[in-house]
């Protein structure tokens, strides 16, 4: 594998990661009012269908190391990336709250896929070439997705039309992706370990990554599912509600970068804690914010951070455990579904008894805080930069 390869598997997934997760998974956010409005749903409701799609997440995330270890990862690899297309487009024939919570289940399961099986084989490709400072890249592949999306949200249509564009826009992302992978080798995960040494790591610090990205994945999820419904809430002339996840996007994009960045200068466990806190201040923020430009604050501490947080903890439990990548990233894929899933059911409901998303955002808010004291101590995590 020379370099130009290693470019292709890193924009090849970056691709999958837009289409699968900024489009296929977070495309729900800017068009929750309007489903609200056009199915008469209530939060309850809507937050239930969110958690549904974050169910299936977590039920892809414990099947994927099987996938991952299969002789045949590079058909797994075809049928996760059309069954996230087709999950998105049935978006466009779904009228019934249980069809929806079925799709967005199946939906949750193919993201999962994606993620777990296509990074997987990232890590060992780039390993292989000596090219570990690409390993983050393709996470900016989510804002990409999600500025997309917007590009196709901000026309009118009613939602089936728009779900009918997400989905022939996230066909062709998919078929570009695969077109770069075609020449491409797979490795399963179980070939990688058994040319693998035994390696070393904490497994103190790896559970506590996972208990911590378990508490991010509710944190997080209360304002990336719901901020456009809080915009709603304000009433300023010319402003679209929906703007404030195109903001989202726009931070999101260079935010892992930047992060890394940070990270080779003042090691990763500082550069985690610092992303865990200004999450939650934005998390705050959105559920407290009465004023457009609180909700613009908070939708760059929300994208600016959330991305760059899912890369570094990734890399941080590559680093607790070398020679468990598979299960490492499983895991903490599982706990983070785990946070994701209780998150909109438990904010829905408190929204739709208390009128808005404040004590709900207090509660993300606090257990953002909470990841980022189970950072504090330097033996949880590797320390030293990590590419």
């Amino acid at each position: 594998m020379n370099l130009s390869a290693s470019y292709r598997w890193v924009i090849s997934v970056t691709l999958v990661m837009a289409a699968a997760m900024g489009i296929g998974r977070f495309a729900y956010t800017p068009l929750l009012p309007q489903m609200v409005a056009e199915f008469g749903w209530g939060f309850t409701a809507a937050g239930d269908v969110a958690s549904a799609n974050f169910i299936g997440y977590m039920v892809g995330a414990m099947l994927a190391p099987r996938l991952a270890a299969s002789p045949q990862v590079r058909l797994w690899v075809a049928f996760s990336l059309m069954a996230s297309v087709v999950t998105t487009y049935l978006g466009a024939e779904i009228q019934g709250y249980a069809g929806w919570l079925v799709v967005r289940f199946a939906s949750g399961v193919a993201s999962a896929f994606c993620l777990v099986v296509l990074t997987t084989n990232l890590i060992y490709a780039l390993a292989h070439e000596r090219s570990e400072r690409l390993g983050n890249v393709h996470f900016a592949g989510v804002g990409i997705g999600i500025l997309l999306c917007m590009a196709a949200v901000f026309r009118v249509g009613a939602v089936a039309d728009q779900w009918a564009r997400l989905g022939a826009l996230s066909a062709v992302l998919m078929a570009v992706a695969w077109l770069l992978l075609a020449n491409q080798e797979f490795r399963s995960s179980s070939q990688h370990a058994a040319s693998s040494s035994a390696g070393t790591g904490s497994h103190a610090g790896l559970w506590r990554l996972i208990t911590g990205y378990g508490f991010f994945g509710f944190g997080y999820v209360v304002a990336a599912t719901f901020v456009v419904a809080m915009a709603q809430a304000i009433e300023a002339p010319g402003f679209d509600p929906r703007s404030v996840w195109l903001i989202v996007g726009l931070a999101f994009v260079p935010s892992v970068y930047f992060w890394q960045w940070v990270a080779n200068r003042i090691g990763l466990a500082a550069t985690l804690r610092t992303t865990y806190v200004l999450e939650g201040v934005g998390v705050l923020l959105a559920g407290a914010s009465s004023s457009v430009a609180g909700l613009v604050v908070a939708s760059v501490l929300l994208g600016g951070t959330f991305g760059a947080i899912t890369a570094l903890g990734i890399s941080a439990a590559r680093a607790a455990a070398p020679h468990r990548v598979a299960f490492a990233v499983s895991a903490m894929t599982v706990a983070f579904a785990l946070g994701q899933l209780l998150g909109p059911a438990v904010a829905g409901r408190m929204a739709d008894v208390l009128g808005d998303f404040f004590w709900a955002s207090v509660i993300a808010a606090t257990l953002l805080a909470a990841a980022a004291v189970l950072v504090v101590n330097p033996t949880a995590v590797e320390t030293k930069p990590v590419s």
